[in-house]
């Protein structure tokens, strides 16, 4: 089976998905409450697939959709602040087409980059459960399968790289850090950095300095 059809095929089974009551419920609840800011908006409330070019070298892993970001546009990192971040920055190191992206018809493309998440639901609070997070495993096992050009595994936060360490069998497994580098046995690199969160990008625990770093160092290791 060819990578497209492979990836296509996952993102039908991933939306369809309704494995965790405590997730199915709360991702219903806030599509249905919603924010009032997109109050007008119709959400998408279901699990959300990965998304990037099929042939990309870089693979970024963060953590689940946000409530009123992936799981209300359907796109993962979409509509939402981290959205923002991450894309602008993707944008200055060349992976992007455009610097934004607020809904899944607005044109973004990215160029040897897919980007994903352990957890394809919304958790409340932003915490899934370990049950959640192995209940999500074989998406991720099929993703990572699929994407067999993939030489870098950019993590964000902790969870993230709890989850890529474990799937690309790395151990032992260096202490999380912004930065860590850690060499898989494959010949593939895992690296990481600060999650692009409010709390980290707000705060300047996470610079764009600081994540572009990241990024550059993820081109150089992908030979991008």
């Amino acid at each position: 089976m060819d990578r497209l059809r492979a990836l296509a095929e996952l993102g039908d089974d991933v939306t369809e998905c309704r494995a965790c009551p405590r997730l199915v419920a709360w991702r219903e609840q806030v599509a249905v409450e919603k924010r009032a800011a997109y109050r007008d908006q119709d959400y998408w409330g279901r699990p959300v697939p990965g998304f990037g070019d099929p042939g990309a070298r870089i693979l970024i892993v963060g953590l689940a959709p946000a409530a009123h970001g992936a799981n209300r546009t359907g796109r993962v990192f979409t509509g939402d602040r981290s959205g923002d971040f991450l894309f602008a920055a993707l944008y200055r190191a060349g992976l992007a087409n455009q610097p934004g992206s607020d809904r899944v018809d607005d044109g973004l493309e990215l160029t040897d980059v897919f980007i994903t998440a352990p957890v394809k639901c919304a958790p409340p609070a932003n915490k899934p459960t370990g049950e959640e997070r192995s209940a999500c495993r074989p998406f991720f096992v099929r993703e990572v399968g699929a994407l067999a050009d993939v030489k870098v595994i950019v993590v964000l936060g902790q969870i993230g790289y709890v989850a890529a360490a474990a799937e690309f069998g790395l151990s032992p497994r260096p202490k999380f850090g912004h930065g860590v580098e850690a060499a898989l046995s494959d010949g593939r690199t895992l690296l990481c950095s600060f999650h692009v969160s409010q709390q980290n990008t707000f705060t300047g625990r996470l610079t764009e300095q600081m994540f572009d770093a990241v990024l550059d160092r993820a081109r150089v290791l992908a030979g991008a």
